[in-house]
């Protein structure tokens, strides 16, 4: 069975978040080459009169259109259709990850958890109806097949997700078309690569624990505890998550004074000791994002992604949903159509480069910044310098009592990119 990654999912509501804001982080670990791109993808009306039937392909399989879409962003691994994790323009945040049960996943292609946290941003207004998209997806079309772009071995998982607006999240973790949610409104919330739920389930799929008992796991006595029926043999409850464990560490109050913000959930997913930022021979953090949701409805959310490997070494670059957002094609992968190895079967029997020129850029900043020589601390001090000033200009859109300009945050994730990457080639050569 394969192992999942240790992909951390984090949300913080009040009153441990900063007073009226939700604050939304999630590291992305996956293999250590491969490349996430960050895509905008605008609101959109599809006619079903068209055609008898309009079908969307995803990963590995086509599903049903519906008759309209939302706006989203969403940071993903360039070969597939889904994403890791992103936001849509009703303030919806989903991120995915792979987590490891007693029973293993499908390696049948049908739905990946990536392509369900899309479909989930694409079709839910909340948090709730997110949730209910998805799962009832995942019952009609299953889930299975490689999450990774290998042509060697299928690394197949189940999938756990988070889920969150401005009011509520939502922890939804599954066993092949089987499933347990949780509804979370305080405090806050983690979820990685194993089962977290315990007793406390708000929702559950109907014959969840019928199934339970015809494999044997529950015998129908006692406390039904969700974990522990599903769990791999080999998991250990008490330690599922010790990278969770960080929130109520010290380093979430170091700069907040018990108040976590955008900034204390940056310098969580930055951090290496605790293990939530993955830096391993065979995994390594591809991408971050940071959501901030006001729950004052007049304020805009903000999105913060690297759209590069290792948050430590990374900007983080804010993004806000308006009707006429520029693209940004330096965070986009290379298009290869239907002559794309992951779209032919069999699959994944070449490796194109998928690297966009962010990511380029970026490449040889990681090189500089690892090297630990005076060019590299010199260049991390400037980068967090870009990335103060970012945060610091959202903050006050944050707190004016007027919306922001749409033009000029219809820019905002473009120009903050292209100013990254002149950043980057302007080191080079100097």
């Amino acid at each position: 069975m394969a192992v999942a990654p240790p992909s951390y999912c984090f949300v913080a509501f009040p009153p441990r978040a900063k007073d009226g804001e939700v604050v939304f982080g999630k590291n992305s670990a996956r293999p250590r080459d491969e490349v996430q791109e960050v895509v905008y993808f605008p609101a959109a009306d599809h006619d079903p009169e068209s055609k008898v039937e309009e079908f969307i392909k995803c990963t590995y399989i086509s599903i049903d259109q519906v008759p309209r879409t939302h706006a989203i962003v969403i940071s993903r691994p360039a070969w597939l259709w889904g994403a890791e994790m992103g936001a849509n323009e009703h303030g919806v945040c989903i991120a995915n990850a792979a987590v490891s049960t007693r029973e293993p996943a499908a390696e049948t292609e049908a739905l990946l958890g990536m392509d369900l946290v899309r479909l989930g941003l694409e079709r839910g207004e909340t948090a709730k109806e997110a949730l209910d998209t998805i799962v009832s997806l995942l019952e009609e079309h299953g889930q299975g097949g490689n999450y990774y772009e290998d042509a060697s071995s299928c690394h197949s998982f189940q999938s756990a997700y988070l889920i969150v607006d401005r009011d509520e999240a939502w922890v939804l973790e599954t066993i092949g078309k089987y499933w347990a949610a949780e509804r979370v409104t305080e405090g806050v919330k983690c979820i990685c690569n194993q089962l977290s739920l315990t007793t406390k389930m708000d929702a559950e799929h109907p014959e969840l624990r019928s199934y339970a008992q015809s494999q044997g796991w529950w015998t129908g006595d006692g406390e039904f505890n969700f974990s522990e029926v599903f769990s791999a043999a080999d998991a250990h409850p008490l330690m599922l998550n010790p990278g969770c464990q960080c929130l109520d560490s010290p380093l979430f109050h170091e700069h907040s004074k018990e108040s976590i913000t955008v900034q204390t959930m940056i310098n969580i997913l930055r951090d290496k000791a605790s293990g939530v930022c993955i830096d391993s021979e065979s995994f390594l953090t591809t991408a971050s994002t940071v959501s901030v949701l006001p729950q004052k409805r007049s304020s805009p959310c903000i999105h913060y992604f690297t759209g590069t490997p290792d948050p430590s070494r990374s900007i983080f670059k804010p993004f806000i949903f308006v009707d006429d957002v520029k693209l940004v094609p330096k965070a986009q992968s290379p298009c290869f159509g239907d002559d794309d190895p992951a779209k032919k079967e069999p699959r994944f029997q070449e490796k194109p480069d998928r690297r966009h020129e962010l990511y380029k850029a970026h490449e040889w900043a990681r090189v500089v910044l690892e090297s630990g020589q005076e060019q590299g601390h010199k260049l991390r001090k400037t980068m967090l310098e870009l990335e103060k000033q970012g945060l610091e200009a959202m903050e006050e859109i944050l707190t004016s009592s007027d919306p922001p300009d749409p033009t000029e945050v219809g820019d905002l994730f473009y120009d903050c990119v292209d100013t990254e990457i002149k950043f980057f080639n302007s080191s080079v050569n100097s």
